[in-house]
């Protein structure tokens, strides 16, 4: 296999340029015109040209630059690496020739699914050129998806079609039927077992939001799907499948309220109940070009103001409030930025760290996040010579030890010619993959994914989709078809004892949701944005980050006490019909009674 760079400094690219300013202030926006969706007419009047210090300039960072901007705030956003967070794409450092543009590269590929509200009413806000709804027109819908099983067993492969069936009136029997031949289609279990699942998801939609907050946050999803009584089919697809696919954690640990939750809303998506679109999208473009420079862009044009290659230290408190924040700029010197407000957008693992002793406690709830946990989910992809006749959308690969999802992009891209635009010429597609789990052995040398090397690292997840997808007598990828690959740079020293992570994901163990912090803290100038916040979609998703940034800027403005319109912060969709057995659960689970449908 062919090793590409990684170089970390690639990152900082533009950091020089950045480096003179000292101050919080950025320069003035004028009034934004008046736009759709949540956003609102700017006001200088409103915002008093107030100065605010964005820490951090992933999603949530740039979502709340962008709230703020349009209500008439300066805002300087401090980045340490590039903006767009995890999720960004990068460039693959010396690939390019010919005058072609690098490999593209990514932390992980997006995955954008018509549950989320909030992340694409901004992404209609960001002007793209030829597109009458910004970037939010680059998203385009895959057609499949597919469990790759290994050993021979068939691989489960479904179209996915949009709109679907949408019941006249979800009564329980309605949802019974509908969520048995969803599971039918997609995934083929004895019928003893799909129905006994259904009869679970349905415990859970009918349940209130106390029961929900209160018993099925603490009961890890593999006990409430009763996956230990069951087959190995069905453990491995709708127990570890599941929470893999949706959260990113394991079954024997993950909250039932978080698996449950989204679970519920792709459900009612698939239904055609309460979407922004089909259930499955993507990009088409690299993440970078279709959004995440778009709206750097757009966001320049408001008046905001980034810093890139600074790297926030330690927030201070004194007086009452924070009174400055310790950033080391990109030549290593620290300086003190000062701010009217301060909204720290980092990744909670990060954050954290910055929280100094008198800022904690000022607020005893800031120290509840030490509790909030994080793990590895991370990216590599292949980049291949010949296009790979695999499915026309996400893949799952069910039965690979480190848990792997991928998804080939080049046909997605239908504005890219990838061998003409991309590399030296030869590579014509990207195979992108997810290693979700990097703690258990692998096929090739027996080890976790963080005791591997980087070249075991990438021929250990080549040997795992090769036994998930060429089992049934057809070779669908083989080496001579790889041009080289490319492992993110956010992972360092694995195979050694000490490996490390900066791109970590919050995952979601039984118990958790209740140490995650509200976007409003009881220091005046301060606030939280980030998927690890408190807002309705209880995951670490865009979406999360987005929702969290809205509400962050909504308690700033009323903190400042800003005549500026609210940002409109939409919830996971809530079907009339069901709303009833909710009410009906309520009183049966305060007098300590299960679910009606709950007979075990």
């Amino acid at each position: 296999m062919t090793r590409t760079g990684n170089s970390r400094r690639t990152f900082i690219a533009g950091a020089a340029a950045t480096a003179g300013g000292l101050s919080a202030a950025g320069s003035l926006a004028a009034p934004a015109a008046a736009a759709t969706g949540s956003a609102a007419t700017g006001s200088a009047a409103a915002g008093q040209a107030r100065r605010v210090a964005v820490l951090g300039g992933g999603v949530a960072g740039l979502t709340a630059a962008h709230e703020l901007a349009e209500r008439g705030y300066a805002v300087t956003v401090y980045e340490r690496r590039a903006l767009g967070g995890k999720a960004r794409s990068m460039d693959v450092p010396g690939s390019a020739r010919g005058g072609r543009r690098p490999l593209p590269a990514e932390h992980g590929f997006r995955f954008i699914p018509g549950i989320y509200h909030n992340l694409p009413d901004t992404m209609r806000r960001i002007p793209f050129p030829g597109n009458a709804n910004g970037v939010w027109d680059n998203l385009v819908a895959p057609r499949e998806m597919m469990f790759a099983r290994a050993a021979g067993r068939e691989d489960l492969r479904a179209p996915i079609p949009w709109p679907e069936h949408s019941p006249a009136e979800l009564t329980p029997d309605e949802l019974r039927r509908a969520l048995t031949g969803i599971l039918q289609s997609l995934v083929r279990l004895p019928l003893h077992e799909t129905a006994y699942f259904a009869d679970r998801a349905l415990v859970f939609l009918t349940s209130c939001d106390e029961r929900r907050e209160g018993q099925w946050e603490r009961t890890p999803w593999w006990e409430f799907t009763r996956a230990a009584r069951m087959s190995s089919e069905y453990q491995r697809i709708l127990a570890i499948g599941v929470t893999r696919n949706i959260v990113a954690t394991k079954a024997e640990e993950a909250s039932t309220r978080t698996v449950g939750t989204l679970g519920e809303a792709f459900v009612f998506n698939l239904l055609g109940r309460g979407a922004d679109g089909p259930p499955d999208r993507i990009l088409n473009l690299p993440t970078n070009e279709a959004w995440i420079d778009p709206w750097e862009a757009h966001l320049r044009s408001l008046g905001v103001e980034f810093k890139i290659g600074w790297t926030v230290r330690e927030v201070r408190y004194g007086d009452g409030r924070v009174s400055g924040v310790l950033i080391e700029d990109p030549a290593g010197a620290v300086r003190t930025v000062t701010a009217d407000h301060y909204v720290s957008a980092l990744p909670v693992e990060h954050a954290r760290r910055t929280w100094s002793p008198a800022l904690r406690a000022a607020d005893p709830m800031l120290g509840r996040c030490d509790l909030l946990r994080t793990d590895w989910m991370t990216g590599i992809q292949f980049y291949l010579t010949e296009r790979a006749p695999l499915v026309h959308g996400h893949l799952n690969c069910i039965d690979s030890p480190w848990s792997l999802t991928a998804i080939q992009q080049a046909e997605h891209w239908p504005a890219r010619n990838f061998p003409a635009d991309y590399g030296d010429g030869t590579a014509v597609d990207c195979l992108s993959v997810d290693i979700s789990e990097w703690d258990k052995p692998g096929i090739l040398y027996g080890k976790t994914a963080k005791e591997c090397t980087r070249e075991e690292v990438a021929r250990e997840v080549w040997a795992q989709l090769k036994a998930s997808l060429n089992d049934t007598g057809k070779t669908l990828l083989s080496d001579g078809k790889l041009h080289s690959w490319f492992l993110d740079p956010g992972v360092d020293g694995i195979g050694t004892p000490h490996p490390t992570n900066q791109d970590e994901l919050l995952i979601h163990p039984a118990g958790t949701f209740h140490n995650r912090p509200s976007a409003g803290t009881r220091i005046p100038n301060f606030f939280l944005s980030g998927d690890y916040v408190s807002v309705d979609i209880d995951l670490a998703t865009m979406e999360g980050a987005n929702a969290s940034a809205r509400a962050a800027v909504n308690s700033l403005l009323d903190r400042d006490g800003s005549t500026a319109a609210r940002c409109t912060v939409r919830g996971l969709y809530r079907a009339p019909e069901v709303e009833s057995a909710k009410r009906n659960d309520l009183w049966r689970y305060r007098l300590g009674l299960r679910n009606v449908f709950d007979v075990g």
